[in-house]
């Protein structure tokens, strides 16, 4: 388990491949999405120029660099007023935008530390032990907040699924 550099190929892969799961992330902690941006910008630069070392769990590695400073100024933003969410995080496949907004809503009222496992679960793919690893959580807490989280998410999310819309807004009879 040493830590390596990467190279701009390896670096450019990471980014194409989990740089919009990042931003999510990021944008989980905070409704600024030019400093979500720039917290995830920030991670990749530092590896394009050398100046950090990845180790064997790259994608562990980035959601904990992406989780420090998204961390560290929600901490100095307390003392302001909260903003309503104005921006998007997800776009809907189909392009229903509307189940897009309700998840979006739905994951924001989850608590942080849910919010934070269910992101990396899903739309990274991290394994438990990778979240417990980037977080610096013991793995059965990861689990159960995992758990937990999805739990919300279905019970929120269950009036909009089982509301009988079809693709094209109507009701179906």
């Amino acid at each position: 388990m040493t830590p390596y550099k990467l190279g701009p190929e390896a670096v450019r892969q990471l980014y194409e491949r989990h740089g919009p799961a990042l931003l999510a992330y990021a944008r989980s902690f905070g409704p600024d999405r030019s400093q979500a941006e720039d917290a995830v910008q920030q991670v990749f630069l530092k590896l394009l120029r050398g100046e950090t070392e990845t180790p064997d769990a790259p994608l562990a590695y980035l959601y904990r660099a992406v989780r420090n400073p998204a961390l560290n100024r929600r901490r100095t933003m307390k003392r302001d007023a909260p903003l309503e969410m104005a921006e998007h995080w997800f776009s809907h496949r189909g392009g229903n935008q509307e189940a897009a907004l309700a998840l979006q809503s739905s994951l924001a009222e989850l608590p942080d530390e849910q919010r934070e496992v269910v992101i990396m679960r899903i739309w990274s793919g991290l394994t438990l032990d990778e979240i417990s690893s980037a977080t610096g959580t013991p793995l059965n807490t990861v689990a159960s907040r995992y758990r937990y989280g999805l739990e919300k998410l279905r019970n929120r999310l269950k009036p909009y699924r089982s509301s009988g819309r079809t693709e094209t807004g109507r009701t179906e009879d």
